[in-house]
């Protein structure tokens, strides 16, 4: 869920965390090359989140030679707007129609040429921006075509569309074409997703996330903010016509699971859908009911909550569902899009969800029955020792593949640090502080959260090698402390913690405000032991790890940059990888400039190319007229306090 982050971020603790004119492209619609038949139609490649493509043109032996293309640059950096400096770029396009398409975070979506960049139109969502909105993003569109129709465009207006939604909460829809909105679709072509759920004007009810689109059918989700109230919105997951925008079905995880007179919500899914359309199924990743760090008001597990819901799509009513955390008390939302997949296992071919986590944890369902295919162990985790609250006695732990990284241990004795300074700052931030494993409940003395909330794979998802069974997936490892503060306490620690850099939360309606901060030292380096960012692939029907390397580098005037285990550390990271046929894998996510192909088979990083800005996003790739393109957007991260970009950059082979 969202954090309100409310101090500058060092830079390695980063990361924690109008028509132009109906210009029409010279090609037919859909004609991607037949090298790459599928190109990119959806934001993970396709509607299983796979993040994988067909195209081989680049590969291990010529990537060395990859160049840039050509870039792009939509002008939007947040300018004029209350709420500029949380402006990301976390969009990945989509080929669609023969036309790559992405939107930005201010809700401008923008069609472009794939050869060249060249922009063939734009729609401006108008998008208020004198609100205060929790966060300023948007991850990608959807493209829909109706039921039984083939790869060609039709003639009539609105045929195929493109959907997505905003950050104040509307689902739009766009003649593919020519960007113009679809008249018949809502009111004129806008739904109001707020309708019957949030204030008109409320900036913590907001869409991050693209559509999922099964057969005639658009699924939403939402983004809620975290921890101002228990008594937030609901986090129901809709269906809704694809032709006329009328909502068909709705599901509220938390839907029979909230004592009778409880305000709570939430549950919601912000992070992107799946869709199994051979099952009729919507694959929902959930996240925690309200708020975060305090669950006394929602005693139980919270029913399908931090779960992963089979819906099925022609009635919105739940298949099954694997919930990977019982009473959440730690903001462990599933934040990756949930990924399709077969594996052979035992001779036998399975088809299958993967599910990483924020805890590190990656779990492998059949996609029947929702059963894990190796053993999940039910783990006896702390007590709560704060009154009023009842944690889960027990939390589920995956067997193969095992969590991806533990610590045993941490106090002030066993931080991590490169000089007596930042030892001692480090061991200040962890005094008194509770540590018992991942599952250590928050408390008033105050417990450390490893991974923290903003750790382990998040919302770029993993990315499958579909001939070998395996997943590519990135993780960060840095922890964060969280400290439950009684309500009459509040006012006298509010102002001194604001000022060391805490972030303060009200929990509002509970006994307990909350306070938390990552933790790093005064210098910004990590407090707990290295690795803090890893790129690793990983046997779906072993479940072991085939290779594991650090992300990214320290910037050359960094302290660590001389440290002699450097290449060892790599750095936090937000966005995803994506692997072509060429065997390779690319990513970048890091705060550095750059985009990175590593080999699939050794994990050895083979080219690396420079963009105008970080790339917190997920790459994409696509064939087109015979040649291979690599795109990603390189925006920055405002949040993050990283530079705010506007750049899509594109790369190929000269």
């Amino acid at each position: 869920m969202i954090p309100h982050t409310q101090r500058a971020l060092h830079p390695l603790r980063a990361l924690v965390f109008v028509a132009i004119g109906a210009v029409a492209s010279h090609h037919a619609a859909g004609a991607q090359d037949p090298e790459d038949p599928a190109g990119w139609p959806a934001h993970g490649g396709d509607a299983g989140g796979q993040r994988y493509s067909h195209a081989s043109q680049i590969d291990r032996k010529n990537v060395s030679s990859l160049a840039r293309a050509w870039s792009f640059n939509s002008g939007e950096r947040g300018q004029e707007t209350r709420d500029g400096g949380k402006t990301t770029f976390e969009a990945t396009p989509i080929l669609f129609d023969g036309r790559l398409v992405f939107p930005t975070a201010w809700g401008t979506v923008h069609a472009l040429e794939p050869a060249t960049g060249h922009e063939l139109w734009r729609h401006d969502a108008k998008v208020p921006r004198d609100r205060g909105y929790s966060e300023v993003t948007s991850r990608g569109v959807a493209g829909w075509a109706p039921s039984g129709s083939g790869a060609g465009g039709g003639a009539a207006s609105c045929s195929r569309r493109l959907f997505y939604a905003t950050i104040d909460a509307r689902l739009i829809a766009l003649d593919s074409t020519t960007g113009a909105p679809c008249a018949e679709f809502g009111e004129a072509g806008t739904v109001d997703l707020r309708a019957g759920i949030a204030p008109p004007r409320h900036g913590d009810y907001q869409v991050t996330s693209p559509p999922a689109i099964a057969g005639d059918l658009v699924v939403v989700g939402s983004s809620i903010g975290d921890n101002w109230s228990a008594a937030t919105f609901s986090g129901a997951i809709r269906g809704f016509d694809a032709r006329t925008g009328r909502e068909l079905w709705r599901f509220d995880p938390l839907a029979g699971a909230r004592p009778p007179d409880a305000q709570v919500g939430a549950a919601n899914a912000w992070a992107p859908l799946a869709v199994d359309a051979a099952r009729g199924l919507v694959l929902v990743p959930t996240s925690s009911p309200s708020p975060d760090f305090f669950g006394g008001l929602r005693p139980g597990d919270g029913r399908w909550a931090n779960s992963l819901v089979a819906l099925r799509a022609a009635t919105g009513e739940p298949a099954w569902g694997y919930q990977t955390v019982h009473h959440d008390l730690w903001d462990y939302d599933l934040a990756a899009q949930p990924t399709l997949t077969t594996v052979e296992l035992d001779g036998v071919s399975r088809d299958v969800v993967v599910q990483a986590t924020k805890m590190g944890f990656v779990y492998v369902l059949d996609r029947e029955s929702g059963e894990p295919l190796s053993p999940v162990v039910e783990r006896q985790v702390p007590a709560s020792p704060v009154a009023g609250e009842r944690a889960s006695a027990t939390q589920p732990f995956p067997t193969r593949p095992g969590p991806l990284r533990t610590l045993e241990r941490f106090d002030s004795e066993s931080v991590w640090a490169i000089d007596a300074a930042d030892r001692e700052s480090c061991r200040r931030l962890v005094e008194g502080a509770r540590y018992q494993g991942t599952f250590t409940p928050p408390s008033l003395e105050g417990t450390i959260l490893f991974p923290g909330n903003g750790g382990g794979t998040r919302w770029g998802g993993v990315a499958v090698d579909p001939n070998r069974g395996w997943v590519v997936l990135n993780s960060m490892w840095t922890a964060t402390l969280v400290q439950l503060v009684p309500r009459d306490e509040l006012r006298a620690l509010a102002g001194p913690s604001r000022d060391a850099g805490w972030e303060i939360a009200l929990q509002a309606g509970t006994p307990y405000a909350m306070r938390r901060i990552d933790l790093f030292s005064e210098r910004g380096i990590p407090c707990t032991p290295p690795p803090w960012g890893t790129l690793a692939a990983i046997d779906l029907a072993s479940g072991e790890r085939v290779w594991e390397v650090a992300l990214g580098s320290p910037p050359a005037d960094h302290p660590l940059a001389l440290h002699p285990d450097v290449a060892t550390f790599g750095l936090p990271n937000a966005g995803g990888p994506m692997v072509t046929a060429g065997e390779l894998v690319f990513i970048a996510a890091t705060r550095e400039k750059l985009l990175r192909a590593f080999d699939l088979e050794s994990g050895r990083e083979l080219w690396r190319g420079e963009l105008p800005y970080a790339g917190i996003a997920t790459p994409m790739t696509y064939t087109w007229e015979g040649r291979q393109y690599v795109v990603i957007a390189a925006g920055g991260h405002g949040k993050a306090g990283l530079e705010i970009g506007d750049a899509v950059v594109a790369f190929s082979l000269p």
